[in-house]
């Protein structure tokens, strides 16, 4: 009952007496350099976010007002050369001069 309140370890092991590589592990693990670095990462993912969203914001505003406002133009041009064409196949065939 005595050793209840000690850990089982290898014989010939102090278990105060940690290995290298645990030491190492846990020197790294607990680093403020570690620490700093997480922190930039985390910080830079809320601004990539931020800025994924805003950027999706600017891109379906430009986009609904090209559907808006510049399409209806582009359709009109298309019809207005449409007509064009037909005027100037009309008149070749009546034998007038095209116009300019």
């Amino acid at each position: 009952m005595a050793s209840q309140g000690r850990r089982s370890s290898l014989p010939g092991r102090n278990p105060k007496n940690e290995g290298i590589l645990s030491r190492v592990s846990n020197s790294i693990s607990q680093s403020p350099i570690l620490f700093q670095g997480r922190q930039v990462a985390s910080d830079a993912a809320v601004v990539a976010k931020k800025l994924f969203k805003s950027t999706g914001r600017a891109a379906w505003m430009a986009g609904t007002t090209f559907l808006i406002l510049i399409v209806p133009l582009i359709i009109e041009m298309d019809r207005e050369q449409q007509m064009n064409e037909l005027e100037m196949q009309h008149a070749s065939l009546l034998g007038t001069p095209p116009q300019k």
